[in-house]
């Protein structure tokens, strides 16, 4: 027996299916003859070597060194042009191994930790 419960948009679902033994066999057999998927080849995955908005952000941080995140979304927002992009910003900034994120009782801090070197973009596209 398999039961599923949960909604649909506002409806309620509870769905119980009831199998027989020679039900489960002939599914059972029915999955063993199907061949796994093959995982398509893609081609790799170019990036554009230069991408001067993520530049001058990294440079931004590195500049500041410490810089409280709602400011730090305020200065993206103006360099990006709208909120939605500032925030993906804001999560690549989480994942560059320059930046560590401090959390204080007021809000992250992000901090550059890449001391004495260039922001790279590489890693964080």
């Amino acid at each position: 027996m398999i039961r599923i419960q949960g909604k649909i948009g506002a409806w309620p679902v509870d769905l119980t299916i009831e199998l027989e033994p020679e039900d489960w066999s002939r599914l059972a057999e029915g999955l063993a003859h199907t061949a796994p998927a093959q995982p398509k080849e893609t081609a790799p995955v170019t990036r554009a070597h230069s991408d001067p908005l993520w530049e001058s952000v990294l440079a931004l941080v590195q500049q500041e060194q410490r810089i409280e995140g709602p400011h730090l979304l305020s200065l993206l927002e103006k360099l990006a042009g709208n909120v939605g992009s500032a925030k993906q910003l804001i999560v690549r900034l989480r994942h560059n191994p320059n930046i560590r994120i401090e959390k204080t009782n007021e809000a992250q801090v992000f901090v550059w930790v890449g001391a004495g070197q260039k922001p790279t973009p590489s890693g964080n596209q």
